[in-house]
């Protein structure tokens, strides 16, 4: 009675899957590569069953379907990686570098945190959310004769805290002329 093709497959992989394995892990950087390399290669045998030469040709046969599948996975790897250094080139072409407004909301940010929850609200409405006094007093529910003199003061607590005028994070300064202080003659 002839075996069954699983009970092939089966036998060949607990024959060789320790010698593909090692002779993956020998060719690869990492551990998680030589694995895929071993898995794809069985599945190759799998497909292939009818085509695995016998015995003492088996384990070449295997190291054979193993190289090519080795290939493969580093040619991926290569147009992987070249696609990675296009992208990353033509999005630093396209983005502007926004490493100081990083560091200056990371400052704003410390700034707000140390303001009374009172005055970070009103803040946040009026610099994040571009809310006018009117539209923040109805957030609110406050009068706008309430809110005006609010956010005056907590802008002032917060230049205070900075010892600058801060631009709101996510804007430029020039759009934001409200925060400077005037100018004394």
């Amino acid at each position: 009675m002839s075996e069954s093709r699983e009970e092939t497959f089966r036998r060949l992989y607990a024959d060789h899957f320790d010698a593909v394995l090692g002779f993956a892990l020998r060719r690869t950087d990492r551990p998680e590569d030589a694995a895929d390399v071993t898995a794809d290669t069985f599945l190759v045998a799998w497909r292939r069953l009818a085509h695995v030469p016998g015995d003492a040709d088996t384990r070449p046969w295997l190291y054979g379907v193993a190289r090519r599948v080795l290939a493969n996975h580093r040619r991926g790897d290569h147009r992987r990686s070249a696609l990675g250094d296009r992208l990353r080139r033509e999005l630093a072409a396209a983005m502007p570098d926004c490493s100081d407004e990083v560091v200056q909301r990371a400052d704003v940010t410390a700034a707000m945190r140390r303001l009374s929850a009172r005055d970070q609200e009103v803040l946040e409405l009026h610099l994040w959310e571009g809310l006018e006094p009117r539209e923040i007093a109805d957030v609110l529910g406050l009068t706008t004769v309430v809110v005006r003199p609010r956010l005056s003061r907590a802008r002032a607590r917060l230049r205070d805290l900075l010892g600058n005028d801060p631009a709101p994070p996510g804007h430029l300064p020039s759009r934001h002329p409200q925060l400077t202080r005037k100018e004394q003659p």
